[in-house]
């Protein structure tokens, strides 16, 4: 006998499909990582051997639910140091990255039909974390400084007015995904107080921080907030290595006790002995050199931009993170593009629409990484889809 497992299934699970290997092309534009030729694997071997020598014994138990201690020590310390935070060992979550926890926010947050506030454009893997919660996504208008307070004003209060009072305002605020922008910390405080005004958290995701290359560092969200009523995430993926994901939490007790009852899923005590090791060893002279080098490639992607799209197009300037935001005149339709360049001129990129909470808006808007490829393979890549794109008819020039 054969199941119909279709008539079996919860409400509400997305049809994701099974997953087949990713497509890159050669010029990969279109995932965030980090320079992969920087990996430092022979200081994380050591710091591996170190681990295991002293700590191999605690490999035979389950670790503390909320994660490696140590580790969580670093991560409270780093905090303080660098952006200004000051919460005890206690108050901190390792997560898988800085998805997982921001999913565990959304469970124990967001019901379906919830409002919750984001960019225009922002990271796509929060959005589908939103929308498989069931979350009704609005967004706020940006001005060049990032999301307009006015506007997220308005929007609070068109939310309530319907009574359905945002759950919480999603703000990528340093080197916004996929935007590139930084809020100033004029903005920050303008947009704390307005989400303060109508008692509205908000929930800061700072994984790009480190990856600071030119101006001065910006504080975070959560240290201009008198009242505890930020929620933060971070991230190690984009300073050592997305296959060494490890991101952490810090909230409001409260929060922080409804998530540890919806954290399923332990946290490799393996690779968080070998990350804290390595981050109290390494970490800060690694991401020194990975953002020089990074600098290097961001330039070289920002000077072909120049070179090969000249006045056809506009693009960010981003002082750090691993993103440029490409708009083209606003009747191109980008969308399918990105399959037929991966097939005729091997360059990977992303459409806007990955990034719209609707789904359909920024057909237009293109994101382009360029952590990837060494800067000589930026300049070709960029060359080729200047080209593919004004052969498609996206450009002139």
């Amino acid at each position: 006998m054969v199941f119909d497992f279709e008539t079996m299934f919860a409400d509400g699970i997305p049809d994701g499909g099974r997953q087949v290997p990713l497509r890159r092309g050669k010029y990969d534009f279109a995932v965030a990582y980090p320079d992969p030729m920087s990996f430092p694997k022979g200081q994380v071997l050591e710091c591996l051997a170190e681990a295991l020598e002293e700590s191999a014994a605690d490999l035979a138990v389950y670790p503390h639910p909320q994660g490696n201690t140590p580790l969580r020590e670093y991560v409270s310390e780093k905090l303080s140091r660098d952006r200004d935070i000051d919460v005890p060992v206690e108050d901190i979550v390792l997560g898988n990255g800085s998805g997982h926890p921001i999913d565990m926010v959304c469970q124990v947050l967001v019901e379906k039909g919830d409002v919750v506030i984001t960019d225009q454009y922002v990271y796509g893997g929060t959005l589908n974390t939103l929308r498989r919660n069931g979350a009704d996504i609005r967004w706020a208008k940006a001005d060049d400084g990032g999301m307009d307070p006015e506007a997220l004003d308005s929007a609070i209060s068109k939310s309530i007015q319907e009574s359905k009072k945002p759950k919480f305002v999603y703000l990528i605020a340093t080197f916004q995904n996929p935007q590139g922008f930084t809020l100033s910390e004029q903005r920050r405080s303008e947009l704390l107080s307005v989400t303060q005004k109508y008692g509205v958290p908000i929930l800061e995701d700072d994984c790009y921080a480190d990856n600071r290359y030119d101006g001065e560092n910006v504080t975070s969200i959560h240290n201009l907030d008198e009242g505890n009523n930020v929620i933060y995430v971070g991230s190690f993926s984009k300073v050592i290595a997305p296959g060494m994901s490890l991101g952490y939490l810090t909230a409001p007790p409260q929060v922080l006790d409804k998530v540890m009852g919806v954290r399923s899923a332990r946290i490799s005590e393996f690779t968080a002995m070998a990350v804290e090791r390595y981050a109290r060893k390494y970490l800060d002279s690694h991401i020194e050199s990975i953002n020089k080098i990074q600098r290097v490639k961001r330039d070289s992607m920002l000077s072909a931009l120049g070179e090969n799209f000249g006045t056809s197009a506009k693009w960010s300037s981003p002082d750090g993170g691993l993103y440029i935001w490409m708009e083209l005149d606003e009747k191109v339709d980008v969308q399918g593009l990105n399959e037929k360049a991966l097939d005729q001129i091997d360059v990977g990129f992303h459409p806007g629409t990955n990034y719209s909470p609707d789904g359909k808006s920024g057909k237009n808007y293109i994101r382009l990484c360029y952590g990837y490829n060494q800067p000589d393979e930026i300049t070709e890549g960029i060359s080729r889809l200047a080209n593919f794109f004004s052969e498609a008819g996206a450009i002139n020039i």
